[in-house]
């Protein structure tokens, strides 16, 4: 886990790390289960390539996260929540209702926007679905060969 140099405050430290633009969307795009950098990517537009990078070393580092690395060619590699990172799940639920609260944003407007509701937003997931740790999602990994 890095270090920063800080005041000495539990609130100064956490929001060293979790209080850049992406950190907490990227908890967001991973509370479902794990994810592949293209699927993060395609997901947080617009954050580029290379900052969603950054930020998922950066996090893997801070123990948030879990990089797992499949193989094969082209390269498979996931990011999965750690149960470190799974702690900032209720952070996400607190900003969201603090979100509509200050009439922000809400999630009709996203769903009217993207066609879908965000990844811990209770209308998308039951409340205990959020909390709980995800099993490897279900992906058709077959090959075409030609």
């Amino acid at each position: 886990m890095r270090r920063r140099n800080g005041t000495g405050c539990p609130i100064t430290g956490a929001l060293q790390m979790i209080g850049d633009k992406w950190t907490l969307l990227i908890v967001r795009a991973l509370a479902r289960g794990p994810r592949r950098t293209t699927e993060i990517l395609n997901g947080l537009h617009p954050i580029s390539s290379r900052t969603l990078v950054q930020r998922l070393r950066d996090m893997e580092e801070d123990e948030f996260l879990e990089r797992r690395d499949f193989g094969g060619n082209p390269p498979h590699v996931e990011y999965a929540l750690t149960q470190r990172g799974r702690r900032l799940l209720p952070v996400l639920e607190v900003l969201r209702d603090l979100g509509n609260d200050l009439g922000c944003e809400d999630c009709a407007t996203r769903f009217q926007l993207d066609g879908s509701y965000c990844e811990v937003c209770p209308r998308q997931i039951s409340y205990e679905d959020r909390f709980e740790s995800p099993a490897r999602r279900d992906l058709d990994d077959s090959i075409v060969l030609l």
